[in-house]
């Protein structure tokens, strides 16, 4: 599968950067490379052309930032989040892929508001993030919304930011999650006829552009201190979900 024109290979090296970007830590820009994928091959196409090229990116991500992971989170996170995927996979079968992003888009917009408002008022959430049923909530979203949309890292950086993760921790530990998760949905993908050898052969053409975009990341996550980081990702998971609300 080829794109039809030079305007549409200018969107996919774009979406490519913009995944080395979003893998470097800053979770809210993957609704671009999202948005111009789904431009050029449509919504559900999309979601298989990209997965390999995200497993690129969290290979870089995880060489990178791999050690800081907290495995804690990973292997809490991890069961709730194959349930979703399991749920986004059966859901693929029968829903439109028209209600895919509207839906994503106001979980994520109801979320990024739970996490303002613990900010403002820190005594009325205190423990949630802390609590089971909010990680197999959290979970449940991450792997429905990656299967849906390829729109998870939002969700995670939302958890991630809940739990008050440093910001190295916070890149290593969803690179290590995004990871697996990305490799456990090929299967899924495979078989709604979502990966071929020819959108395999796309993803090596731009695999150097998301190398570049996880460099250009990496230097500026070193000179952002924490707090700017932590707005970073809300407001750039708030601009996402409006995205998706209103595309």
């Amino acid at each position: 599968m080829a794109p039809h024109s030079s305007i549409d290979w200018l969107f996919l090296a774009i979406a490519a950067f913009g995944i080395g970007i979003t893998k470097s830590g800053f979770s809210g820009v993957s609704m671009v490379h999202v948005f111009l994928f789904a431009s050029v091959f449509g919504a559900r196409d999309s979601t298989g052309i990209v997965l390999p090229m995200l497993i690129a990116g969290d290979l870089f991500a995880m060489a990178v930032y791999g050690k800081r992971a907290n495995w804690g989170y990973v292997r809490r996170m991890m069961p709730p989040t194959l349930l979703g995927v399991i749920v986004g996979w059966l859901l693929m079968f029968r829903m439109p892929e028209t209600y895919y992003r509207p839906l994503i888009g106001f979980i994520i917009l109801v979320l990024t508001v739970m996490q303002i408002i613990r900010i403002w008022k820190q005594e009325w959430l205190a423990d949630v993030p802390h609590a089971a049923w909010f990680a197999w909530s959290m979970g449940i979203l991450v792997g429905l919304t990656t299967m849906l949309a390829n729109a998870a890292g939002p969700v995670f950086g939302l958890y991630l930011l809940a739990i008050g993760l440093p910001k190295l921790e916070f890149v290593g530990t969803a690179a290590w999650f995004f990871l697996i998760l990305n490799v456990v949905k090929i299967p899924f993908s495979w078989s709604l006829g979502l990966i071929r050898l020819d959108t395999l052969a796309l993803n090596a053409t731009l695999v150097p552009l998301i190398a570049l975009g996880l460099w250009v990341g990496t230097m500026l996550i070193k000179r952002i201190p924490q707090r700017l980081f932590d707005s970073l990702i809300l407001i750039l998971t708030g601009v996402a979900s409006l995205r998706m609300l209103f595309w």
